[in-house]
């Protein structure tokens, strides 16, 4: 029997025992520039909770309007709700929207004919019954 020679391939191996000019060599400096973009991203996002945990905060223990004025701050609330909700969709284009008319149009065509023709049908069934 034959042993099969078994060759060991590292990650960083491109096949070649050299590199060539075209790959990039990161350096120390470059791997230090990432990780304090990576560091200023985890500050801004510890911030962002921060600021949004105190403002819940805010919220649950505020004052409550007077009586009066709680319907109009419902109606309010509701508005500003609303109107993050429909900032969060997203829309089709003019081609998509144009095919969900024509779609809908083939449907409720295809719904008609169906129920006309049921509804000879049944009219001339009962119409035969009856005579």
């Amino acid at each position: 029997m034959a042993k099969a020679k078994i060759t060991r391939i590292k990650a960083n191996d491109s096949g070649k025992s050299e590199q060539t000019a075209a790959e990039p060599v990161i350096t120390r400096k470059k791997v230090v520039l990432k990780d304090k973009k990576v560091d200023q991203k985890d500050k801004k996002a510890k911030k962002a909770a921060v600021k949004a945990e105190k403002k819940a905060k805010k919220d649950k223990g505020g004052k409550k309007p007077f009586i009066l004025f709680r319907p109009f701050c419902a109606i309010g609330r509701y508005f500003r709700d609303s109107w993050r909700e429909i900032r969060q969709v997203r829309w089709p284009n003019r081609k998509a929207t144009w095919k969900m008319v024509f779609a809908v149009l083939v449907y409720t065509a295809f719904f008609i004919i169906i129920l006309v023709l049921l509804d000879m049908l049944f009219q001339f069934i009962f119409s035969n019954i009856l005579k």
